[in-house]
């Protein structure tokens, strides 16, 4: 009680506390290993189970982002394509619907499409379709709610064109395997330059005058041969465009010749 009183009034036994207390530290740390070794393994695994979930977290959120971000890209091509066929609508100045594929059937001998817009939109056999570029082909059979086209490219069809340059008229003839087209019976001595801008001519009353076909990439003279081969490549997109314009050419006409024809039956 003595030596309790005095180390309180006086601290006269601190020098001894702080030597047993650094004698005894090396025993509590031992004691205290195991709990410090418990509580560091249980933080290590719960924050790897955190990261673990913030990982799949994030990988789900990007995920979604790059999906929404994929989606907003096809969704400015379309804008891009819509907004081309519009402008071409307008300079076409005449009667006209999108439409959008939905088959393709590009085999060698037979290029063909099929559309969403048949008889329930007013299309019929023999109508012209066009994209931004210019004449993809006409519809060759409509049902109720599609259509199925028949592209320029293919070796049965053929179009009576003329060059823009000079009005010298032509056949345009679909070749099939490559994509291109041929203007038959065009002479040796022609007025035909390579880049060429070849154009419906109207004769037929099938496609209108004046749409785009093509433009003369090639022109071959075969010794001996009375007429040159002439290739022509398309300038409708045939491969790529995903909308298409069904167009009525002849509609407005056809109400005028009704209007005077009703007139002068009155």
């Amino acid at each position: 009680m003595v030596l309790m009183t005095v180390d309180h009034k006086k601290n006269h036994l601190e020098s001894v506390r702080s030597i047993l207390s650094t004698l005894v530290y090396p025993l509590q740390y031992v004691v205290n290993l195991p709990v410090a070794a418990s509580h560091w393994v249980s933080e290590s695994v719960v924050t790897r189970q955190k990261l673990l979930e913030e990982n799949t977290r994030l990988n789900e959120e990007q995920l979604k982002l790059n999906s929404r971000l994929q989606r907003f890209a096809i969704l400015e091509e379309e804008n891009k394509r819509l907004r081309e066929l519009l402008e071409s609508s307008i300079e076409l100045r005449d009667r006209v619907l999108v439409a959008e594929l939905i088959e393709v059937d590009m085999e060698p001998f037979r290029q063909q499409i099929v559309i969403n817009k048949g008889l329930n939109q007013g299309a019929y056999d023999g109508q012209p379709i066009v994209d931004a570029g210019g004449i993809m082909g006409q519809i060759i059979h409509v049902g109720p709610f599609s259509s199925t086209v028949l592209l320029i490219t293919d070796p049965t069809h053929a179009l009576p064109v003329q060059i823009n340059r000079n009005g010298l008229r032509a056949i345009a003839v679909g070749r099939g395997q490559n994509g291109a087209l041929s203007l038959e019976h065009l002479p040796t001595n022609a007025d035909i330059r390579e880049g060429d801008l070849i154009v419906s001519s109207g004769l037929g009353l099938r496609f209108p005058r004046g749409y785009p076909v093509g433009t003369i990439s090639e022109i071959a003279l075969v010794p001996g041969e009375a007429f040159a081969e002439v290739s022509v490549l398309p300038s409708a997109n045939l491969g790529r465009s995903r909308e298409v314009l069904l167009v009525w050419p002849y509609e407005q006409a056809t109400k005028e010749l009704s209007k005077e024809e009703l007139a002068a039956n009155q």
